[in-house]
């Protein structure tokens, strides 16, 4: 049978602050397809690897059919693979969110795109290639051959779309025993004490903010049950992790469900911290209350602006006043908080910028991230500025910021990383300083105002 050599580019720099890093389950669940029916499969993750260690590693492996995962910080990595590997492979696929939202980048290096939920797309791309079949008859894929299907000028096929995967509970489970499970168990415990993988327990999202790509999942809303998600819990921990983070986009959207959920933990009688991502229109103090029980530690929300009219434009469906509510309602039951920002998004001002830093800063925040705005491909905010656009996203070289301006705004790079380092100061003058951090954050706030104000 074929064999498979599934890749996630991305490799971790050594001034790297970021505290999301975890085994990529994405390549994990098209590894458990592929596994389960039958294929020799491999999985190589450069986050731990330098990248010449890597590229030999690919090429030694000698797989008939290499997948790559991309994301718009992979692209060139990604791209690195491919003609590395392009005389020593039969086939090449690129699949995750920016090869499903921007197929035509890819199709000079890969011989197919994957576009959206990749577990039956590739399985059925391995089996075309091994029975020597048409590949324009797999749904859901971008590849050269006219035969049938749409085709574009340049001769590239976008095959019919593939259906949605309804029933979550379906899926197997990502192939854990192939990931590096015990590296990043030591560089989390270096870094935090403690250690933890994360688990995908929804798909798709049913909000439009203009800024957000669901390339892969969709708009779509589709959930796994509570017994079905907790057995994946069992399996992670039993590989030494000591915390589970829920990478959902909305995990907290089903209260019903989520109340269930924390149910089902007490009555396993499983003890382990948990975090996730919250919308703040859905949190209130009884959930909070009830995920504490069941032993969630933080939430995360995506707040992104301290200003309802910025709000408005980039579509959140949420108000200033519904974030510091649900902020507050799971500080109060115990549950360490963090949040998500973007400063200088297009059409603000110097006023609502200054808004989301004085806002963000006063909320009972343990974690606060502010970043610049990204107009990722297929999305709102992309089409809005796309003729602005003058640079691909790259790696930041310097140590000081991890932010890039890829567009003409009305704001600068230097404003913008101005306004992320003040909110970063005033953020830990009061989490350092407490009750007295007026006396020292006041000035400080004010002098800073003035001096954002004038720098164009």
């Amino acid at each position: 049978m074929a064999s498979v050599l599934l890749i996630y580019p991305y490799f971790n720099p050594q001034n790297n602050r970021s505290i999301f890093r975890f085994p990529p389950l994405g390549v994990g669940y098209v590894a458990s397809s592929l596994r389960n029916a039958g294929y020799d499969v491999g999985i190589l993750d450069c986050t731990f690897m330098n990248r010449e260690d890597a590229i030999a590693d690919a090429v030694a492996y000698g797989a008939d059919v290499v997948g790559i995962y991309c994301m718009v910080t992979m692209r060139d990595e990604c791209i690195r693979f491919a003609r590395a590997l392009r005389e020593q492979c039969d086939l090449l696929v690129a699949g995750g969110p920016l090869p499903s939202c921007d197929p035509h980048s890819f199709m000079e290096d890969f011989d197919i795109v994957v576009r959206g939920e990749g577990e039956k797309a590739m399985l059925e791309i391995v089996r075309a290639y091994e029975n020597g079949s048409d590949f324009e008859s797999v749904p859901g894929i971008v590849c050269r051959r006219k035969i049938s299907g749409e085709t574009s000028k340049d001769g590239i096929v976008f095959t019919a779309s593939r259906k949605l995967e309804a029933y979550l509970d379906e899926i197997a489970f990502p192939a854990r025993d192939l990931l590096q499970n015990d590296r990043y168990i030591e560089y989390s415990k270096r870094r935090f004490g403690h250690s933890t993988t994360t688990i995908i327990t929804t798909r798709g999202c049913p909000f439009k903010c203009e800024f957000c790509s669901n390339a892969v999942f969709g708009i779509s809303y589709r959930e796994r049950s509570p017994e079905n998600v907790l057995l994946e819990v069992e399996q992670a921990l039993s590989y030494g992790y000591d915390r589970i983070h829920f990478a959902d986009d909305v995990f907290t959207l089903n209260r019903e469900r989520i109340l269930k959920f924390c149910e089902e933990i007490g009555k396993r009688e499983l003890f382990f911290k948990w975090e996730c991502l919250g919308r703040v229109d859905s949190i209130d103090r009884d959930i909070a209350i009830a995920m504490k029980n069941a032993g969630c530690d933080r939430i995360f929300f995506g707040i992104e602006s301290g200003n309802d009219r910025v709000l408005k434009t980039m579509n959140k469906k949420i108000t200033v006043e519904e974030a510091r509510k649900a902020v507050n309602s799971a500080h109060a039951a115990g549950i360490r908080t963090g949040a998500f920002f973007i400063l200088c998004y297009p059409g603000e001002t110097d006023e609502t910028v200054l808004d989301t830093i004085r806002f963000a800063t006063s909320l009972p925040l343990d974690y606060l991230s502010f970043t610049v705005p990204y107009p990722l491909p297929g999305t709102a905010l992309f089409e809005r500025v796309k003729h602005k656009i003058k640079k691909d996203w790259t790696v930041p070289g310097r140590f000081f910021s991890d932010h890039v301006l890829i567009f003409d705004a009305e704001f600068s790079e230097t404003k913008m990383k101005l306004a992320i380092l003040k909110g970063q100061i005033q953020f830990g003058l009061r989490k350092r300083l407490g009750k007295h951090a007026f006396f020292a954050g006041k000035p400080f706030e004010t002098l800073t105002d003035g001096i954002f104000r004038l720098i164009r």
